[in-house]
């Protein structure tokens, strides 16, 4: 018996006015954001320049043009703002890495023109290509033939990725609550994977899937992280002032998602969430199979263990299994204020009291 190919699973006729109304829905809570931002809480960033800019992508680069110190790229996930970095002062990691010394640039991925037919990206573009184009931005800018890479989330598989292919330009690695093992009995998501035939047809009938799109389905399978972790946390907030503007400024951000390309949702949910590629060490991205034993970069994972939405099985065996001769583990335990407790270690409290200071006091006595 032949296996079905992904073409054969047709969505229903009624999809593509599904995928307007989605679309539709992602323009009202970008419009909701905006009413945020006249509240204010919108984002308080830091001043940047754009160093490199393609389809897709932004180079941010922060601070002046005279820093002598190691580079560092930030890689934050392809769906929502970059200004989760960056939120305010007091709860900035760009800042946090400034005050260390570094140079710093973030790689702000930014929308794709809906009716390009010729730049529907995937994890080569995201992993490999487009990074590639920042590091060789920074070179020319900084000096600096390497640099530390650093990714929250999905940005994290993206860092990891890099890694893996470019060891030579990679001074150390930082992954923070990023998925990297999919085993099936701990991921959240395996219900409404099994559920899918295949990712493809729900790409075409987007093309770019919403990002409202990808909240409902998060939303569907953690809603405990999603929905009641939120508003106990607001809750909370209540009576401090400072921990409710980050609370709303992260509530803001929430509403600011775009879409990802269909070839990426695609590579994401069938190489990745479905078949557990990277983790068994037969992810290809172009002619190449990478998988943990291709990380052999100075590496730092932050986890979560509390965590439904990015469980600990998801970090541990593949921080475990990756190349690195040095490496350092972190828990993180989490935070009031930071509305979305997957995102409490780049804006809470205890992981700019704590986190962040252990990571920089690691990464330096790797330059010792």
């Amino acid at each position: 018996m032949h296996a079905l190919k992904p073409q054969a699973f047709a969505l229903p006729p009624f999809a593509s006015l599904g995928a307007s109304v989605l679309k539709n829905m992602d323009r009202s809570r970008q419009a909701r954001g905006k009413l945020l931002d006249r509240a204010g809480y919108g984002p308080q960033e830091t001043p940047f320049t754009i160093l490199h800019s393609e389809a897709g992508l932004n180079l941010r680069r922060f601070g002046g043009t005279n820093a002598d110190g190691p580079a560092v790229l930030l890689v934050p996930a392809p769906i929502k703002r970059s200004y989760i970095w960056d939120l305010a002062p007091e709860t900035s990691v760009v800042r946090r890495w400034m005050e260390h010394g570094y140079q710093v640039y973030l790689a702000e991925w930014t929308p794709l023109p809906d009716d390009a037919a010729d730049q529907d990206f995937g994890l080569d573009d995201y992993g490999d290509r487009l990074l590639g184009a920042c590091q060789q931005a920074i070179e020319r800018d900084s000096g600096k033939a390497t640099l530390t890479i650093a990714g929250h989330s999905l940005g994290g598989i993206l860092a990891a990725i890099y890694s893996c292919l470019h060891p030579e330009r990679v001074d150390a690695t930082v992954l923070l609550e990023s998925p990297l093992h999919f085993e099936k009995r701990s991921c959240c998501f395996t219900p409404l994977i099994e559920a899918t035939p295949h990712a493809r047809p729900i790409a075409d009938a987007f093309r770019q899937v919403p990002g409202v799109f990808l909240n409902m389905m998060s939303a569907i399978a953690e809603p405990h992280a999603f929905q009641w972790e939120r508003m106990m946390d607001r809750w909370l907030s209540l009576a401090h002032p400072q921990l409710l503007a980050t609370h709303m400024r992260v509530e803001r951000w929430t509403h600011d998602e775009f879409p990802l390309p269909g070839r990426l949702f695609t590579d994401l949910v069938e190489q990745l969430y479905r078949k557990d590629e990277f983790m068994q060490g037969a992810l290809s991205i172009g002619a190449r199979q990478i998988g943990p034993q291709d990380l052999r970069a100075p590496l730092v994972s932050v986890l979560d263990p509390r965590s439904k939405l990015i469980p600990e099985a998801a970090m541990r065996p593949f921080h475990e299994a990756a190349g690195s001769e040095r490496k350092c583990l972190l828990h993180y335990e989490g935070d009031v204020g930071v509305n979305l407790q997957h995102v409490g270690v780049l804006v809470g409290t205890s992981a700019h009291a704590r986190i962040w200071p252990s990571i920089f006091d690691w990464l330096a006595g790797l330059r010792q």
